[in-house]
């Protein structure tokens, strides 16, 4: 049986790749340079489309679990559960400015700016604090029956980016970052 903590580790390790890719192009959009915009829609699509309906939601299982195990945890996963809903928002909106951008609509430089720091800021600190804190007391808390309860939260897919087999509407973006000048 696969490591949980070691996936959920790993999942995390691939999100904080994207978006370390996806600050380096908002850099480019900062400074008027042309960034891979495709791309950018690409990492936000993805983290909203597989993130968002699978990983979190497995989290979400974890955590309840974690809670009646140690209610001491509550308000810091009850933050962490409001983190997943606020990420999931401002996803959405990202990705429908990056929409827009790519049929060229106008949309205001300081507007998509916001919400990508938004995004970024908030992601970030969700995957620390999940590290820092979480993932340690789950790998000495959770038992094989919450594994299991998690495991069955959502049906098991192939990551459409990571996994073997890549999604078509994710070919570029996983060539671009496993590209040696990317690394």
């Amino acid at each position: 049986m696969t490591d949980p903590i070691a996936v959920w580790h790993a999942e995390h390790v691939r999100f904080s790749s994207l978006l370390d890719f996806f600050q380096q192009q908002m850099a480019e959009f900062h400074d008027g340079r042309d960034p891979d915009y495709e791309l950018m829609r690409d990492v936000v699509h993805y983290l909203h489309h597989y993130a968002d309906r699978f990983h979190h939601p497995r989290e979400d299982v974890a955590f309840a679990r974690l809670v009646k195990r140690s209610p001491v945890l509550r308000p810091g996963i009850l933050m962490l559960l409001q983190e997943h809903r606020v990420l999931a928002a401002v996803g959405e909106t990202l990705l429908n400015y990056l929409d827009d951008i790519l049929v060229d609509s106008v949309v205001e430089r300081e507007t998509v700016e916001a919400a990508a720091a938004t995004y970024l800021v908030y992601y970030r600190h969700h995957l620390a604090t999940e590290e820092r804190e979480i993932l340690p007391r789950a790998a000495q808390l959770l038992q094989p029956e919450d594994w299991a309860a998690v495991a069955a939260t959502v049906a098991s897919v192939p990551d459409p980016l990571f996994g073997d087999d890549v999604s078509e509407i994710y070919r570029a973006l996983r060539k671009r970052i496993s590209a040696p000048a990317y690394s």
